[in-house]
């Protein structure tokens, strides 16, 4: 009798320790001390491969989170915007890294930078399809900021109709994750940054069907083309294919995470005072992914302080025309 209740005794210990490890909290404490074995084969700069210093930052951001009790979701995000999103082939780059390490889970799936802008005669600041050369964390900059980020709340949205056969519309739904920062990016919310997934409605106009529960007082819903714009730019959010967003959305639905970004504008300026400089960013101890460093050549950090007055006055040089109506659908 007594060999068995000693039995059930270790077995109650055993599940409890079980429960024990499986939360986040034991998570953080085993695994401060380095970077676990399984993920090693994960790190470098080749395909599907996160750089050391990106993987470091964002472990460090995630372990801090959940030790302070902000975090308790199992996996945590990176993005390394210095790495290509478009190729000429169509291939989109993987820069974008979904981290679970409690069930040893690494995926690296695409994602859009910020396009920036190019006011004319004044300051360009506009980045290619392929590799992003310009960053800030100016509102209205349409750049992407690198640093730390939680994700927040998310809000689904009616876009509108879409026509998916002859006879059959359907309906776009867009769900937005928006992104809490600190630092150089704690104005995130205020820029209403996020992550999306990439796919909008062009030529839209307003549609006849006051049975539809979308309909605005006179009975019409917006109805256009759908748009999938994974290997494009973005307005500074950080976009995501839709199947890979839905995946994402749900991961952090009422149960938030990190994401940390690179590069932060530290990393930018010491890259760019290492290239001015004639000196190698890899010799010196910086990252960069070499095959857009050679594309931009020298990247750059636009500070807020720096570019949100220019933005400001070049919209009140430049104000935006009066809105037009939109046009009511023919032939639809």
């Amino acid at each position: 009798m007594r060999s068995r209740s000693v039995l059930l005794i270790m077995n109650i210990f055993s599940l409890f320790v079980i429960v024990l490890l499986a939360s986040p909290w034991s998570f953080a404490a085993q695994q401060s001390s380095g970077i676990p074995v399984w993920m090693r084969a994960h790190v470098g700069e080749g395909e599907d491969q996160i750089a050391p210093v990106v993987l470091q930052r964002a472990r460090a951001l995630y372990l801090r989170k959940v030790s302070e009790g902000t975090v308790k979701n199992t996996c945590y995000f990176a993005m390394d915007a210095t790495r290509p999103n478009d190729f000429s082939d169509g291939k989109l780059g993987r820069r974008f890294y979904v981290i679970c390490e409690s069930d040893r889970s690494f995926r690296a799936i695409s994602a859009g930078h910020g396009g920036g802008r190019d006011l004319k005669g004044i300051a360009d600041f506009a980045n290619g399809r392929r590799c992003a050369k310009n960053f800030g964390n100016a509102l209205d900059s349409e750049l992407t900021a690198g640093g730390a980020y939680v994700t927040g709340e998310t809000k689904t949205s009616f876009k509108g109709y879409y026509r998916i056969s002859a006879k059959q519309d359907a309906v776009l739904m867009r769900s937005f994750v928006q992104f809490d920062g600190e630092g150089e990016t704690a104005n995130a919310r205020q820029r209403e940054i996020g992550g999306h997934p990439a796919e909008l409605l062009r030529n839209v106009c307003l549609r006849k069907d006051p049975r539809s529960p979308y309909a605005n007082h006179d009975g019409y819903v917006p109805f256009g083309t759908l748009v999938d714009y994974a290997g494009g730019r973005s307005n500074g959010c950080t976009s995501w294919s839709p199947s890979d967003a839905a995946q994402i959305i749900a991961m952090v639905k009422d149960n938030p995470t990190t994401l940390y970004v690179y590069p932060d504008a530290a990393d930018v300026d010491a890259v760019a005072q290492a290239v001015a400089a004639g000196r190698s960013p890899s010799g010196v101890g910086l990252y960069w992914n070499a095959a857009c460093l050679k594309e931009i050549r020298v990247p750059k950090f636009w500070p807020k302080q720096t570019l949100e007055p220019i933005l400001a006055q070049y919209k009140k040089d430049h104000p935006a025309p009066p809105q037009r109506p939109t046009p009511t659908c023919k032939g639809r």
